[in-house]
């Protein structure tokens, strides 16, 4: 199989998905048991990746963890008032081995279920943890030069940071895996890259990985480059991923690679090899609400463009429903998902679930449906699934001030896609709390001389323009605070579909065009 150039992930939380199968079954449910209704939902919604998250064996120090530890379980009963035990299922990031966890069915049923997805010509996505392990992963006994180890006076100085692990063969002070910037987390070691025998190692892990799936989600994988590992950790390290990388795409050589990373290095972590890499600044810029800066970013090139997963929410993320207002919200999943790159959705996001769940928690409270935002998101997937949005031309259009001094045009973020085939779509969004006014200059050569249709696909309303017009002086657009248009431009036929006003945004009446009744 092969991806389109723009493809589109769901990611779903395994034990989540899993317990609520459980009760519609009167019993424990594994991944053979995810019905076949289900995964053609997925498929007909348009989605090319399917990520499990969670699928790895977990170890018992890490649940017992889980569960004690005071911060976590405030957190937990905040989203689970009704909290127990036993909806704590240790963190799916704190791995003891990359074998299908047996409560979910084993290796065999994740294997199943592969060749359901790949029937319905979806393709599997997996975690992979470089950074470090669970605590009571095997090679604490077999293989502790594979972990950074530490003093007494390393523990002194940061006492969250380093463990006394047991162990039959003699108690060592290891440390915890971290990030440079906070402190470690507490039911993880951290891998010593360092050692060249870890790196083999970790590689042999993802060759073991890249047998059960199609490509693989890579935790805080910018924790183990050279200069970061080094600044953190104070060893010197060679370069993991791009032998990693290659190592694998010679057994799969379309295997796929997405970094979880932050920091500014999503160009470092594709040039290292990977696919795809997480648009964190695009989603801090959304969140921030300003236009200026959320138009920048789509500067750039599309070389680092295409490489990019857009997201508005995800399991590390809050809730985009509870992070925006519902306008904000569907204002931003515009610009999110109708620019290039992979279009990364999250389990409950099209249902306007407010409450994030912890990947360390196997239940999801019960929330209402937000029958608005989710019927937004079904028009929304039908745009994204045809064909000019999965693999045509993008580019980003500048607003011009629709009379001197007025400043609104600023407020806009303005893309038009062209298909080979000769389609065409615009798309305009004011990212602003105010009206706002602007002329768009459309990048499409043929507009004069005709008359275009202007079919507005997420609210139905529809315009004719003179191409004339639209060629000299671009498209007049005038916006409600926070509203869009998705248009696609067509040539009209004998009759005009009549203008009405839609509940995304306000129709353009153009300054110097009457709009064409039918």
């Amino acid at each position: 199989m092969r991806d389109p150039l723009y493809p589109s992930l769901y990611q779903i939380n395994t034990r989540v998905w899993l317990s609520e199968v459980s009760r519609a079954l009167g019993r424990a449910a594994t991944l053979a048991d995810i019905p076949d209704s289900a995964l053609d939902r997925v498929a007909d919604l348009g989605f090319d990746w399917v990520w499990l998250l969670s699928v790895w064996q977990t170890g018992p120090a890490g649940r017992q963890m889980s569960r004690t530890n005071p911060e976590w379980r405030r957190e937990f009963l905040d989203t689970l008032p009704d909290l127990t035990d036993d909806d704590i299922a240790g963190s799916g990031f704190a791995i003891t081995g990359y074998t299908v966890d047996p409560g979910l069915g084993g290796d065999q049923a994740l294997a199943e279920l592969r060749g359901r997805l790949r029937q319905r010509r979806l393709r599997l996505m997996l975690d992979f943890v470089p950074n470090h392990t669970a605590i009571d992963h095997p090679w604490v006994e077999t293989h502790p030069e594979y972990y950074v180890h530490g003093t007494e006076l390393d523990l002194t100085r940061a006492p969250k940071n380093y463990v006394w692990v047991k162990r039959p063969g003699g108690d060592l002070l290891l440390a915890h895996g971290r990030d440079p910037f906070f402190p470690g987390w507490s039911d993880t070691l951290q891998l010593n890259y360092g050692n060249p025998a870890t790196q083999d190692a970790m590689i042999e892990q993802l060759l073991k990985i890249a047998g059960q799936c199609d490509g693989v989600r890579c935790d805080m994988a910018m924790l183990v480059l050279p200069d970061v590992f080094e600044r953190t950790w104070g060893m010197r390290t060679q370069p993991f991923w791009p032998n990693a990388i290659g190592c694998v795409r010679e057994r799969v050589a379309d295997f796929c690679f997405m970094a979880e990373v932050y920091w500014d290095l999503e160009w470092t972590m594709q040039q290292q090899g990977f696919d795809y890499a997480y648009d964190k600044r695009l989603y801090d810029r959304l969140v921030e609400g300003q236009a200026g800066p959320v138009r920048d970013h789509f500067r750039a090139g599309l070389d680092y463009q295409n490489r990019l997963a857009r997201f508005l929410e995800n399991h590390d993320e809050p809730r985009a429903a509870a992070t925006f207002t519902r306008e904000v919200h569907e204002a931003a999943a515009v610009i999110t998902y109708l620019s290039p790159g992979l279009r990364f959705f999250h389990q409950g996001q099209f249902e306007g679930r407010k409450k994030r769940i912890s990947p360390h928690l196997r239940r999801a409270p019960d929330e209402a449906v937000d029958q608005t935002l989710s019927q937004f998101y079904q028009r929304l997937l039908a745009v994204l699934r045809r064909p000019l949005l999965r693999s045509g031309q993008w580019q980003l259009i500048d607003a011009s001030p629709a009379w001197e001094g007025n400043w609104t045009s600023e407020c806009l973020v303005a893309f038009a896609w062209q298909g080979s085939g000769g389609e065409r779509l615009l798309v305009a969004v004011n990212y602003a709390p105010n009206q706002s006014h602007a002329y768009l200059r459309l990048p499409f050569a043929d507009l004069a001389g005709h008359h275009w249709l202007l079919n507005e696909l997420l609210g139905g309303t529809s315009y004719e323009r003179e191409g004339d017009d639209l060629n000299s002086r671009g498209l007049y657009v005038d916006l409600e605070p926070w509203q869009y248009h998705v248009f696609e431009l067509k040539t009209p036929g004998a009759s005009a579909v009549p203008p009405r006003r839609r509940s995304g945004g306000k129709a353009i009446p153009d300054r110097h065009a009457s709009l064409v009744a039918e």
